[in-house]
């Protein structure tokens, strides 16, 4: 059992939650947006080695978040995250061959060995013959993870957590998740339909129990933006992990991968077919779940930086002091960092000699550069340690 990290989940304070959203190479973003966070943190605080794994109690994410959390979560400086995805991205998205092109778009082969080495290099496993790969209950991890999939066996969202208390983390069970790699997880969660093939996971493996499931990646649940899950987790008793909520004892900082509604002012009723429909529907109800889910923590939160979410609701952003923006009880702090990749919100960040469309796709690899500058401009303009007040 990891006892550092029941230490952690344990000790009375304050805790501190950490949320990244998926969105393929858009991740990079997330990524700049939270090296200013960290950048940031350390000249605040006076410790030149901070790693977010120092503040955050509690770091999850969905699909490219989940590598992101998991980067975190193994102590990576947000420098040596970056590195990973920058000179990483042209591989991670090695095309698929011909014969398997109509099945999904790329290989996952050169994602899952990066995966493989990135995280066991962090939490030291030696890439040595026999040596087995990090695993989920790996005690190295610095923080709680949760890393959201979807299993299609059993049609339904897997939030996996390594939270020593959790049902399925028991170590007398042969099905155990801790004893899950590490990488195959992440690889899972990652598992876009139509972008890379699914991920068979073996559980009780070498056991009479074994089984196995078939998962594709968290972003086609509604969990693509996972704060409030990790909220639920933190505080509902099946989970038995009982943080105190609390305006001044719970912080979540929901961390988006970029977002642009795809508004289509000449459409007729006659276009919405079958094709158009499956290409538009999945894209369309993520989206409206990351809103959804945001729109709740505002609700339940007491929201200290955001964008607005539509005309109606705003941004329900609350000023020190201020009135209450909603009839019920604040449970936390919360703040949500993500930047409008619209074409005009490119231009309002002085950056309108990029092309919006090159970063609002998941497989943008050639436009990396324009990518770490839409994160880096937006994390420069954004991006405040007033947001963290009371959390310092």
């Amino acid at each position: 059992m990891n006892q550092k990290l029941l230490e952690r989940i344990d000790r009375p304070g304050q805790k501190k939650i950490l949320a990244c959203d998926g969105g393929g190479i858009l991740g990079l973003i997330s990524v700049e947006i939270l090296a200013r966070l960290e950048a940031e943190l350390r000249a605040k605080l006076g410790k030149a080695d901070l790693v977010l794994a120092d503040y955050f109690d509690f770091v999850c994410g969905t699909s490219t978040g989940a590598m992101v959390a998991a980067c975190i979560s193994a102590g990576m400086s947000t420098d040596r995250i970056r590195k990973f995805y920058v000179e990483s991205g042209q591989q991670m998205f090695d095309k698929a061959s011909l014969l398997n092109r109509l099945k999904y778009s790329y290989n996952d082969e050169p994602l899952a060995k990066k995966l493989r080495h990135e995280l066991d290099a962090a939490l030291g496993h030696l890439p040595t013959p026999g040596e087995a790969n990090a695993t989920l209950g790996d005690t190295n991890l610095r923080s709680m993870l949760m890393m959201v999939m979807r299993n299609a066996t059993t049609d339904s969202p897997w939030p996996v957590s390594n939270n020593p208390r959790a049902k399925y983390n028991q170590r007398e069970r042969k099905d155990c998740n801790l004893r899950l790699p590490l990488w195959q997880l992440l690889r899972a969660s990652t598992a876009a339909p139509t972008f890379f093939p699914p991920e068979v996971v073996t559980f009780a493996a070498g056991t009479d129990r074994e089984y196995q499931f078939v998962f594709v990646d968290g972003g086609v649940t509604t969990y693509n933006n996972p704060a409030f899950l990790a909220f639920q987790m933190a505080t509902a008793a099946p989970y038995k992990v009982g943080w105190k909520t609390g305006t001044d004892q719970l912080l979540i900082v929901s961390v988006g991968t970029g977002g642009a509604a795809n508004a289509r002012p000449d459409l007729k009723a006659d276009d919405l077919w079958l094709l158009d429909n499956a290409k538009n529907l999945p894209g369309a109800l993520m989206n409206a779940a990351s809103a959804g889910w945001d729109m709740a923590c505002r609700t339940l939160g007491e929201c200290r930086f955001g964008p607005s979410i539509d005309r109606e609701f705003g941004d329900m952003v609350m000023a020190p002091g201020g009135s209450a923006n909603a009839s019920a009880d604040k449970q936390f702090a919360y703040l949500r960092y993500d930047p409008d990749v619209s074409q005009a919100g490119i231009d309002a960040l002085g950056l309108s000699a990029i092309d919006a469309s090159k970063v609002q796709v998941m497989d943008s690899v050639k436009n990396i550069g324009d990518i770490q500058k839409v994160g880096q401009t937006y994390a420069a303009k954004s991006v405040s340690l007033d947001h963290l007040r009371g959390f310092l």
